[in-house]
């Protein structure tokens, strides 16, 4: 099969996210179909040409694949609403950066959105420590004052203390995460349909590797396999 040719990152098309839109409206097959043309020009290789501008820094990218897998979903709906772009192939236990586009918004994450069991232990296990927690919450403020707030990831905090840390833990809200990571949230606008907008990508990306090489040194991957599912 021939290999695709890779163009210039010019910005993502107006009719990316119209495209995306219409996919939220009429989630079918038949309109996947028609609008073939359409997902593989102005979604797919826009899409591809981001990635071979990024990877030269951020290293290996991958995309995901369009088709939802509906087999464990009450929603079966046959194809995801939002494009994404990777450098990690774990969603649960991964360490790196994201890219999301939807209709009508763009996201951008770095850091490890959802750890592992076994990340946990190491990830609370270095907040504890003081000399490398004491670290976490230094570079968590040089973030911040960049506009890059550190958060607990996707999943909602801990309630309660985790068992085995006193509650007066100088630094007990953050053990309670099960997640670090930056998220920067963007409505759609004409920048995006620039090619300067790989610079904001490559900003917000560049910007949190002290977050990243902090996970990487202290919590490291996760030797649970991956589990393969369609989203």
């Amino acid at each position: 099969m021939a290999t695709r040719e890779v163009t210039h990152f010019g910005g993502f098309p107006r009719a990316l996210f119209e495209f995306l839109a219409g996919l939220e409206k009429d989630n079918s097959k038949s309109y996947w179909d028609a609008n073939k043309a359409t997902w593989e020009t102005a979604v797919q290789e826009p899409v591809q040409s981001l990635m071979a501008e990024l990877e030269p820094e951020f290293g290996p990218l991958r995309t995901f694949r369009p088709n939802r897998d509906v087999r464990f979903s009450k929603d079966k709906s046959p194809y995801k609403t939002w494009v994404g772009v990777t450098t990690s192939e774990r969603s649960v236990g991964g360490i790196g950066c994201f890219l999301r586009l939807e209709a009508g918004s763009m996201r951008l994450a770095c850091g490890s959105m959802v750890m592992a069991t076994d990340q946990l232990e190491r990830f609370r296990a270095g907040i504890d420590n003081v000399a490398s927690g004491a670290e976490f919450v230094k570079l968590s403020g040089r973030l911040a004052d960049k506009g890059l707030l550190v958060g607990p990831g996707r999943q909602d905090p801990l309630k309660r203390t985790p068992a085995g840390y006193p509650k007066d833990h100088p630094r007990e809200e953050i053990l309670r995460w099960k997640g670090a990571v930056v998220v920067k949230e963007y409505e759609q606008a004409a920048w995006m349909y620039k090619a300067g907008a790989v610079e904001k990508i490559r900003e917000v990306w560049s910007g949190a590797v002290p977050l990243t090489k902090w996970i990487e040194k202290y919590v490291g991957e996760s030797t649970i396999p991956v589990r393969r599912r369609g989203d």
